[in-house]
């Protein structure tokens, strides 16, 4: 792996990187043809590295897995990788990632231990050591039960399932209002809020139960349902990603209007309220915290599927073009206090999640040898030989 920095902590507000000069490592194979440059406000490396804290980043239309943190020089630290549609991401723990893509779920391990590095540059390295092979279920958020069972948003068929030892995967739940497991893309049931090991909101573009019913319903149509009651806990939303849990609110990003915000619940679902605590210029989704920071993905909207949007018309007003990248927004006052911006080929992200404890860590994909070559093994055990 060669050496490759986004400069050091006085050059963050000015580093700007054509994609081949970016990070400390990359899959060279899958570089697009045309240039990606990223950007990267004055702190943010500071806040990574003073908080012990890496953020990983998925782009399903680039196939690129990125982790950010803090080299040793103190700028910027962009490992990037591989996998065809990188989707959903979740973080159990500071030695575990869990990663939806194309067709597999991937738990990742970090095989080093404290003190340890590779190539004198990063502490943490995520390998694969687990893969599900689902075929394309359009798996979206995904998350960990507390009975170690990974759990998944199967878009495809309006369902949370899980891993199955012997099909593609086993159901696991459905909203009321969807008739059967089918593979029809009906209501577009696309995020998972997770709280200690259980499964507890998901949103959803409408609650139709026709195919692509949902297509039609984006301006208004969006919904965060419970899932211990099947209770829609409220409705009105557009296209709404990224239920999150944090300090026992509930927060969802608004993706139709830009929006970050928190629920609050009511007896009835027309009752509740969604309380806007930021506008961020782009298609809003991945969402992860820190502390009282929330990380929010953005993506540049894309063709008809995004049009008509009221996302528009507030860009307009703004006088602001939409930008793909991640802003750390501050819950108290609604300021983004930090950001990184990718502009080029990459243009669309789907999730952001906080990796405690990895300020400069990497991963290893399929795409290169790379993963052939990182061996590690555990102690020695002896083998019972009665």
């Amino acid at each position: 792996m060669s050496e490759r920095d986004s400069g050091s902590s006085e050059e963050d507000e000015k580093a700007v990187q054509d994609a081949t000069g970016v990070g400390q490592g990359r899959d060279e194979a899958e570089t697009p043809e045309q240039p990606v440059k990223y950007s990267v406000s004055p702190g943010l490396s500071g806040f990574l590295g003073d908080n012990g804290i890496g953020i990983a980043i998925s782009s399903y239309q680039s196939g690129k897995f990125y982790l950010l943190g803090q080299n040793k020089e103190g700028g910027l630290l962009v490992d990037e990788r591989f996998f065809r549609k990188a989707m959903g991401i979740c973080v159990p723990d500071k030695d575990t990632l869990l990663l939806a893509t194309l067709f597999q779920v991937i738990k990742f391990k970090n095989v080093l231990e404290p003190g340890q590095e590779v190539n004198h540059h990063f502490a943490s390295c995520f390998v694969p050591r687990e893969t599900y092979v689902t075929g394309q279920l359009d798996a979206h958020d995904i998350g960990l039960l507390k009975d170690g069972r990974i759990v998944f948003v199967c878009t495809l068929y309006n369902c949370l399932a899980t891993p199955s030892a012997r099909h593609s995967f086993t159901p696991l739940w459905k909203p009321p209002f969807i008739s059967k497991i089918i593979k029809e893309d009906r209501c577009h049931l696309n995020g998972l809020a997770m709280e200690e090991g259980v499964a507890r909101y998901v949103t959803a573009v409408s609650k139709s139960d026709t195919i692509d019913g949902w297509r039609d319903r984006r301006f208004d149509g969006g919904i965060v349902v419970d899932v211990s009651t099947g209770e829609i806990v409220i409705g009105g939303l557009s296209m709404p990603h990224s239920p999150r849990i944090h300090n026992g609110k509930l927060y969802v990003l608004n993706s139709g209007t830009g929006e970050l915000g928190w629920i609050e619940p009511a007896k009835k679902a027309d009752d509740a309220k969604f309380h806007v605590i930021a506008f961020c210029p782009g298609f809003v989704r991945g969402l992860s915290f820190f502390g009282n920071y929330a990380l929010v993905g953005l993506s540049k909207p894309r063709y008809e599927r995004f049009e008509g949007l009221a996302l528009d018309k507030k860009l307009a007003g703004a006088d602001s073009e939409p930008w793909c990248g991640v802003q750390v927004i501050d819950l108290e006052t609604g300021a983004c206090v930090h950001w990184f911006r990718i502009d080029g080929a990459v243009s669309e992200l789907y999730d952001v999640a906080v990796v405690p404890g990895a300020p400069r860590a990497m991963s290893l994909s399929f795409a290169t040898d790379e993963v052939l070559g990182l061996i590690t093994h555990d102690p020695l055990e002896e083998y019972p030989t009665q």
